[in-house]
């Protein structure tokens, strides 16, 4: 049966008009070796942007996939960046060519914060549901899981010399992990309010914290191993202070298990009153920044130790000086100076920014200079440089990205009539865009913009604002030609006439009023005409205006009231024609075919009805978002029209058919408008969550019943993936689990893993049917047919086949994969696993599964008569191929050490080679120069 009504898909096509988002935070990182501190990384939704902040360009685009970026952390050697996503996922992209490789899926809500250790080896995250994760990046797949806190983790440190970690959490507790054993040994209870930030300071002897407050508490940190090596004194010294903490605090904790010991030593205060919500130092902890919900960033100064003594004993000389003033007085006690922690921290400068700040980074350079990159609340992202050596240090303002987005929400987009160029305007300016290379065409500072359309001949565009004013600006020279004074309260809607020749527009006044182009004469200049608006005639009625449409044969008007209802009038003599009531909360916007048959009404009730304008009849009322219904929009030509919710969702539906026809996803926040090209091949939309998007309708058509069939089929595999936690058999509910979630993606690696097991045992029976058949015989018979799937695999045996698909699962989900398989399969897979120790063949995936397989099933494994020959032949090969991999590894490691020293010592002889070249060199040039010197004396 062929389609009796065709419609084609529409795409995302771009996003555009989003800085940096407010959810992710802002990090310096290195492009090929580029300047340090050249290029910043931020979050724009679920992509994030490399911006040049010396050229203000966008140069590379790290594309996510449909959930937003919550955390953003470089890598130490700069050439890699861990994402962290709101869904709990954790990608890491390449800075060299921006693709990721490396993906972890564990978290179950929105990554909080990421870490990297000093080697780049280990990567731990924090998040909202409270869990803290260890990846090992090297092998691609989760460690452990550490549970302990009871809210979102903010913060966490790794201790390098201890493998320790050290995480914070809006519970107010800050935890300290031992990594060799995966349990917390310590929590400090000292923050009466949520810890929103940590540093590490001194050679990680110091630990800051910010809290709810303005008041930066300090710890000391003192290593108990390291103490009891000093002698008996100083052991005695922490027992005591550490006996002293346990009564403070009320742990039950014996001394000889704790590892550290830490004791509050004294606060920095803070200018701000509200709480911290970044505390950041560079990369040797010699600077501290920090800030809360305003618009100030503070900066402080670690001093070293040998600046800390020197300043101790001018504190000293002083107080010996005012000592010996007093010499009056008799019995006068030698000075002392007590060592505060102002005197190891000091207030270095303030930076002011434009807007409140979101997320800071800073960076020292070789020239003692300090870089700090602030991601602002209004979309902006702002440099400066601070001359750290310098008494009282200014921060300089080094560059300001702003043209390549609104500082407020876009509340109307506009098409040009030639489809190239897009209007966008906020609450501050009204921007021109170029459609194909989204690039800023034109910037214009205008009041708070409602509604907005391009003048026939895309030279001018017209405004309406909140105020009640119409502005029209001329695109040619980017500025305002004339702003009148519309309604006395917001105008709300706008709209042109169908003859071109002039524009209608409501209000919050109650009234709708309708205007004429004129062309007069500029008196600036005196000889070119501008263009204005010349109001005609009036329409007064008894609620408030929310949206106002012409139909295109210019014969109705369709106004939405206040009332819930829509009036029509007839637009010659503005008599009444009709009313359509039946919405039960105000209509906020509406759009009337092109043929006039059809007006289409979108409400608050998060309805969408569809009604004939001949007798004013409902033809269907359909249940559209699941929030208020921001805006509506036919297609041109066609009876097929968008809407646009603050369910963050765009739809389009078919008005003759009342059907539902495709959901455009994207938007991470609220949709507040949209707009559809002249030609209908692409759509524009708007968002509380700054991005503007663009839609491109492709050449694919859409087939309504595989439509339904997909959307169920991802409803199942949602709801499989959020089905309850796999339990691994044999690990306790306690502080660590294992590191994995259940996905889709697991579940469906296990189900090929379990298809090529069967197909493995049917073909396996075929060659022995076969084997048994030329026996009977006496003579070699034909061989079966191999499986299609073997054939197209190359003609690969079965058990290798077997291999390839446990190849192909990610490394980071491969044992959650074996976990769900039944334990019919594993007896196969260890005969397999045998075979493939046997051969050599990728003996560290085999063994990773091997281990993996016989933790989980170890009892029925044990109780198993007929697997216990196969356990022993695996222990015994497994071990040899093992040692064999691991002498190879041996001799390979000692060539390269060997390789490196003689390339050492090479390098060590050319350099003395060329030094001693350089001194003949010098040398020769002297007794040449003194020759000279004497020819002509």
């Amino acid at each position: 049966m062929g389609l009796t009504k065709q419609y084609l898909r529409y795409a995302a096509s771009a996003v555009f008009g989003v800085i940096g988002s407010q959810k992710a935070n802002i990090a310096f990182v290195t492009l090929k070796g580029g300047e340090k501190g050249r290029y910043v990384a931020v979050g724009a939704c679920e992509h994030v942007f490399i911006w040049d902040v010396r050229k203000a360009e966008k140069v590379l685009i790290l594309e996510g996939k449909k959930h937003e970026v919550t955390y953003l952390c470089p890598s130490p050697d700069g050439v890699h960046i861990a994402v962290g996503y709101e869904d709990g996922g954790v990608r890491i992209f390449s800075l060299l060519n921006g693709e990721s490789n490396i993906s972890f899926s564990g978290h179950k809500s929105a990554v909080s914060v990421i870490r990297y250790d000093a080697l780049g080896a280990r990567l731990v995250t924090g998040s909202r549901d409270t869990d803290v994760i260890v990846w090992d990046i090297i092998n691609e797949c989760g460690l452990y899981r550490l549970k302990g806190h009871k809210d979102a983790v903010t913060q966490v440190l790794f201790l390098e010399n201890k493998n320790l970690l050290i995480t914070s959490s809006k519970d107010s507790f800050v935890k300290w992990w031992d990594l060799d054993t995966q349990h917390c040994f310590k929590t400090m209870v000292g923050h009466r309010s949520e810890v929103w930030g940590m540093v590490l300071l001194n050679e990680e002897n110091r630990l800051l914290t910010g809290s709810a407050d303005s008041e930066l508490r300090a710890w000391d940190i003192q290593y108990i191993e390291e103490c009891k090596e000093v002698g008996e004194p100083q052991e005695k010294k922490v027992r005591t202070l550490m006996d002293e903490e346990e009564d403070e605090e009320g742990l039950d904790e014996e001394p000889e298990e704790r590892i550290v010991s830490c004791k509050k030593v004294g606060s920095v205060l803070r200018e701000a009153r509200d709480r911290v919500v970044s505390l950041v130092t560079d990369a040797k902890a010699n600077v501290l920044a920090c800030h809360g919900l305003d618009a100030t960033l503070e900066i402080f100064t670690v001093l070293s130790e040998e600046q800390v003594k020197k300043k101790m004993e001018r504190k000293l000389k002083k107080a010996k000086k005012k000592a010996n003033s007093q010499e009056e007085e008799e019995d006068v006690p030698k000075p002392v100076v007590e060592r505060k922690l102002s005197d190891e921290i000091q207030k270095l400068a303030n930076i002011k920014a434009s807007s409140k700040i979101r997320s800071m980074d800073c960076l020292m350079v070789p020239n003692g200079e300090m870089k700090v990159a602030l991601l602002l609340q209004n979309n902006t992202v702002e440099t400066y440089t601070l001359k750290t050596k310098e008494k009282s240090p200014t921060g300089t303002q080094t560059s300001r990205l702003t043209l390549s987005g609104h500082r407020t929400d876009v509340r109307t987009l506009a098409f040009s009539s030639d489809n190239i160029a897009i209007l966008s305007a906020s609450g501050e300016t009204v921007k021109v865009w170029n459609r194909s290379t989204l690039q800023v065409i034109r910037t214009m500072g205008c009041e708070y913009a409602l509604c907005s359309l391009f003048v026939p001949g895309d030279r001018q565009i017209i405004l309406g604002t909140k105020s009640g004013k119409i502005q029209i600006f001329d695109l040619a020279s980017g500025s305002l030609l004339e702003t009148t004074d519309a309604h006395n309260g917001a105008l709300w809607s706008m709209c042109l006439s169908p003859d071109q020749r002039g524009i209608v527009t409501g209000g919050a006044d109650k009234t709708v009023k309708f205007w004429d182009f004129e062309l007069i004469k500029n008196q600036d200049t005196g000889m070119s005409k501008k263009l204005t608006v010349k109001h005609t005639r009036t329409l007064q009625l008894d609620e408030d205006v929310l949206c106002v449409r012409y139909s295109p044969d210019q014969r109705l008007l369709a106004v939405s009231l206040l009332d819930c209802t829509v009036k029509i009038f007839y637009t010659d003599t503005l008599k009444f024609f009709l009313s359509l009531y039946g919405h039960k909360l105000p209509v906020l916007c509406l759009d009337i075919s092109h043929d006039s048959a059809l007006i289409a009404t979108g409400s608050a009730d998060r309805n969408v009805k569809i009604w004939g304008l001949d007798f004013g009849d409902c033809h269907r009322s359909m249940f559209a978002h699941d929030d208020s219904v921001m805006f509506l929009q036919f297609v041109p030509k066609t009876h097929l029209f968008f809407t646009a919710g603050k369910d963050k969702r765009i739809k389009q539906w078919d008005a003759d058919k009342f059907e539902h026809i495709q959901t455009l996803e994207g938007h991470h926040r609220e949709v507040w408008c949209l707009a559809v090209s002249p030609n209908g091949d692409h759509i524009v939309s708007s968002s509380h969550d700054k991005s503007i998007r663009l839609w491109e309708r492709t050449r694919e058509p859409i087939i309504l019943e595989e439509e339904k069939e997909m959307e169920r089929e991802a409803e199942y595999e949602e709801s499989l993936a959020k089905g309850g936690e796999p339990v691994v058999p044999g690990e306790t509910k306690g502080e660590a689990e294992h590191a994995g979630k259940k996905t889709i993606e697991t579940v469906k690696a296990a189900e090929r893993i379990m298809e090529a097991v069967e197909l493995y045992r049917e073909e396996s029976k075929k060659l022995e049917e076969h084997r048994e058949a030329c026996e009977a015989e006496g003579k070699e018979l034909p061989p079966p047919k191999m499986n299609p799937i073997l054939v197209a695999f190359g003609n690969i045996s079965p058990s290798r086949y077997v291999l390839e698909v446990m190849k192909k699962v990610r490394s980071s989900e491969l044992e959650l994969s074996l976990l769900v398989l039944p334990f019919p399969y594993v007896p196969d897979l260890l005969q397999l696993f045998n075979g493939y120790v046997q051969q050599g063949l990728e003996v560290e995936l085999v063994c990773r599964c091997l281990f993996f397989l016989l933790r989980v099933n170890f009892g029925q494994i044990t109780s198993n008569q007929m697997l216990l020959s196969a356990i022993d032949e695996l222990r015994t090969n497994t071990i040899s191929k093992v040692r064999e991999i691991r002498d190879v590894l041996g001799f390979n490691s000692a060539g390269l050490q060997f390789l490196q020293r003689e390339m050492e010592s090479k390098e060590d002889v050319m350099f003395f080679a060329d030094a001693t070249e350089r001194f003949i060199e010098k040398r020769r040039k002297r007794k040449k120069r003194e020759r000279a010197v004497l020819t002509i004396t």
